[in-house]
C-alpha cells in the first residue's frame, strides 16, 4: 500500500522532467500548428489539404503508438525510447521549417508524429510508475497543464514575432529550438523505474489479456475520437468566418488569439480535473468533458460567425481538450496492471490517433465538398455516440 509520505511528494524529478519535456515540446509543436493553416493555404485547397496532412500524420502515429506501447513493456529501460522520440520530433520540426512544397510539410509532420507515437507510451508508463494510484489524477493533470502551457505560449509568441516583422519561415525555424530543449529536459530529469521487470509476452496475447473494463473505455474513446478533429481545422474555420468582416490579415491574427484562448482554458482545467478525479467518479467526469466537445460541434455546425460565439466555441474546445486527456490517462493507469501498462497506453493512444485520422480527413473533405456545416455535424454525431458510451461506463466497476 502507498504511504502518505510518498503520496504527498508526487511532484518528483520524473514528474517534473516529463512535465518540462511536454511544455517545451508543445511550445514547438503548437507554434508550427498555429502557422500551418496559412502555410498550406498558399498551396490551395486549404481545408482538404490540411485535413489530409493532419489525418495521415495522426493515422501513422496511431500505428507507432500501438507498437511503441508493446515495445515499452518488453524493455528493461524505457527512458532511451522517450529521449529518442523527442530527438526525432526535433528533426521533423526542422524539416517543416525548411519546406518549400506541401509534401515536405507532410513528411515532417509524419516523422514527428511517428516519433511521438513511439515515445508516448513509454513516457506515460514512467509517469504512472513514478507516483501512487491515489495521485494519478494530479500527476497526469500536472503533465497536461505543462503541455498546454506550451500550447498557450506558442501562438502568442508567434503572433508577436509576426507582428514585429519576423517572417513566417523565421518563426518556424525558431520553433525548432524548444523541441531540442524538450529532449534535454526528458534526458536529464526522468528516472527509470527501479526494479522494472520487462514483459516478454508476444503482441497479440498481450492485447487479449487487457482488462475488460479498459476495453470498454476504449470503445468510448474510439467513438468520440472519430469526431475529434485536429484543432488546426478549428483555427481555419475562425479565419474563414472572420475574414469578410475583418480582412484576411486581421482574421488570421484573431484566429490565432482564439486558439491561444482555447489552450488557456485547457491548461486552466487540466489540474483541477486531475485533482477532482482523485476524489470522485472519473467516468462521470469524462462524459462531461465529452459533452463540451458535443456542444462545440453543435455551434460550429450552426455556422456561427460572430466573435463572441466563436469565443464560446474555442472555450468549449479547451474544456473538452483539458478534461478528456487527463481523464483518459488517469483511467487507463487505474484500470491496467503494471506489466501491461505500456501496451495499454499504446492502445489508448492508437485508438485516439486512429480517431483523429478518420475525423480530420472526414471533416476536411466534407468541408471542401459540402461545406463546414455538414462536416461539423458529422463530427458531432460521433462525439455524441462517444459521450453515450462514457455515460454507460459509470455503471461498471473494476
Amino acid at each position: 500500500m502507498s504511504s502518505p509520505r510518498r503520496a504527498a511528494h508526487w511532484l518528483n524529478a520524473t514528474v517534473l522532467g516529463i512535465g518540462l519535456g511536454s511544455l517545451f515540446s508543445d511550445l514547438s509543436h503548437e507554434a508550427i500548428t498555429a502557422l500551418l493553416p496559412a502555410m498550406l493555404a498558399s498551396y490551395g485547397l486549404a481545408a482538404g489539404l490540411l485535413g489530409t496532412v493532419e489525418g495521415v500524420a495522426d493515422g501513422l502515429s496511431s500505428v507507432a503508438k500501438l507498437f511503441g506501447g508493446w515495445w515499452t513493456d518488453r524493455l528493461t529501460r524505457r527512458k532511451p525510447l522517450g529521449v529518442g522520440g523527442y530527438a526525432v520530433m526535433t528533426a521533423g520540426a526542422a524539416l517543416i521549417a525548411s519546406a518549400t512544397i506541401w509534401p515536405m510539410v507532410l513528411a515532417g509532420r509524419v516523422l514527428s508524429w511517428i516519433a511521438r507515437g513511439l515515445r508516448t507510451p513509454a513516457r506515460k508508463a514512467l509517469l504512472a510508475e513514478a507516483v501512487t494510484p491515489a495521485t494519478y489524477g494530479r500527476a497526469f493533470g500536472f503533465e497536461r497543464t505543462m503541455d498546454t502551457l506550451g500550447a498557450i505560449m506558442a501562438p502568442l509568441v508567434a503572433v508577436a514575432l509576426l507582428a514585429s516583422g519576423w517572417s513566417q519561415r523565421s518563426v518556424l525555424w525558431l520553433a525548432v529550438v524548444p523541441a531540442g530543449v524538450a529532449t534535454l529536459a526528458f534526458a536529464l530529469g526522468v528516472r527509470e523505474t527501479p526494479g522494472h521487470v520487462p514483459n516478454p509476452q508476444p503482441f497479440w496475447p498481450m492485447l487479449r489479456t487487457l482488462p475488460m473494463d479498459f476495453k470498454r473505455l476504449l470503445r468510448a474513446v474510439g467513438l468520440f475520437g472519430m469526431g475529434d478533429f485536429a484543432p488546426s481545422l478549428l483555427t481555419l474555420y475562425a479565419v474563414q468566418a472572420l475574414t469578410p468582416a475583418q480582412g484576411v490579415a486581421r482574421a488570421a491574427t484573431v484566429a490565432v488569439g482564439l486558439y491561444a484562448w482555447r489552450n488557456i482554458v485547457a491548461a486552466g482545467i487540466s489540474f483541477p480535473t486531475g485533482w477532482l478525479a482523485d476524489r470522485v467518479n472519473k467516468r462521470g467526469l469524462l462524459a462531461s468533458g465529452y459533452g463540451a466537445g458535443v456542444a462545440m460541434t453543435g455551434l460550429l455546425a450552426s455556422g456561427v460567425t460572430s466573435l463572441p460565439l466563436l469565443a464560446a466555441v474555442f472555450t468549449l474546445a479547451g474544456l473538452n481538450a483539458g478534461m478528456q486527456e487527463v481523464l483518459e490517462d488517469a483511467l487507463t493507469a487505474e484500470l491496467l496492471p503494471k506489466a501491461a501498462r505500456g501496451t495499454g497506453f499504446g492502445m489508448l493512444a492508437a485508438v485516439n490517433g486512429l480517431g483523429d485520422f478518420v475525423s480530420s480527413i472526414l471533416v476536411g473533405w466534407l468541408w471542401a465538398a459540402a461545406g463546414s456545416g455538414v462536416a461539423f455535424a458529422a463530427a458531432g454525431i460521433f462525439m455524441l455516440l462517444g459521450m453515450g458510451w462514457a455515460v454507460r461506463l459509470r455503471t461498471h466497476r473494476r
